[in-house]
């Protein structure tokens, strides 16, 4: 038997595998209950969330007493706290509620709010799994990263309904069946690599109505990078509702048929943008 390593078909099969055990953790993106922006709530009371919410110039101030049943880094907590957004996974948010769930704190754009994760959310009981394509040598593409001279900001509709800014920094150039396309794609700040929201024929009727692909770290001496398609993930607002998504910019819905990655949830329609 061949290693994983040097088998592309056995290495996407375990990376699929990955996939669905990921969102469906306990605090995955089928786990996510509401996003709750404190603007909507003057008076800091949430309905569905314990605490006392109100934006400051720093961070969100939280105020709380002992019947909210609320935790802290692990220790029980009363009184008040301000707390900063939270940058990691929502499995390590600083905030905890009964009945385990965690509580995240977000920002964008200026505007606070916070999200809550149940790991007996209704959406993650019900899970099936993940709708891919096998793999498929085809759609592996030689490509090349040509970033921008200064960082551009695209005005997009979010899956919330809203228009907010979508950083991108670079164009990824592939040719399909000797056509060459492009995307336009941010690069991460941590770690150089590329992101791309896209679209393309399938979306909306046999797959999701747009989804995400991450190629990796383009080589710094010419931008040369892999784009592997079979790689195609499902954004985070096709398990839950209550993300918001930002939808392809312009100039990035492909023309052809992207038959390759995850398509939607298993047992769940593709709607349409």
């Amino acid at each position: 038997m061949s290693d994983v390593a040097d088998d592309p078909k056995a290495a996407w099969q375990k990376w699929h595998e990955r996939r669905a055990a990921s969102v469906s953790a306990p605090y995955g993106p089928l786990a996510l209950v509401g996003t709750h922006w404190l603007a909507d709530y003057p008076e800091g009371r949430i309905p569905a969330v314990p605490g006392h919410w109100r934006p400051t110039g720093d961070g969100v101030a939280l105020t709380a007493s002992a019947e909210d049943g609320l935790g802290l880094d692990g220790e029980p907590f009363t009184g008040r706290a301000v707390l900063a957004e939270d940058g990691g996974a929502p499995a390590h948010s600083r905030v905890t509620a009964p009945a385990g769930v965690r509580i995240a704190v977000i920002r964008r754009e200026g505007e606070w709010a916070v999200r809550p994760y149940d790991p007996a959310a209704p959406a993650r009981q019900a899970f099936a799994g993940i709708e891919a394509t096998p793999y498929d040598p085809d759609f592996v593409l030689p490509g090349r990263f040509r970033p921008y001279g200064e960082r551009r900001t695209a005005r997009v509709e979010n899956a919330d309904g809203r228009t907010r800014g979508l950083h991108l920094d670079g164009e990824l150039r592939f040719v399909h069946r000797g056509r060459e396309h492009t995307l336009h794609v941010a690069v991460d700040a941590g770690d150089g690599s590329l992101w791309a929201v896209f679209g393309d024929a399938t979306g909306g009727d046999s797959s999701y109505r747009f989804r995400y692909l991450r190629p990796g770290v383009p080589s710094p001496e010419d931008g040369a990078i892999t784009v592997d398609l079979n790689r195609a993930v499902l954004p985070p607002c096709a398990f839950a509702e209550h993300f918001i998504c930002p939808f392809p910019p312009p100039g990035n819905t492909l023309p052809f048929e992207v038959a390759a990655g995850e398509r939607r949830l298993k047992d769940a329609l593709a709607p349409r943008i």
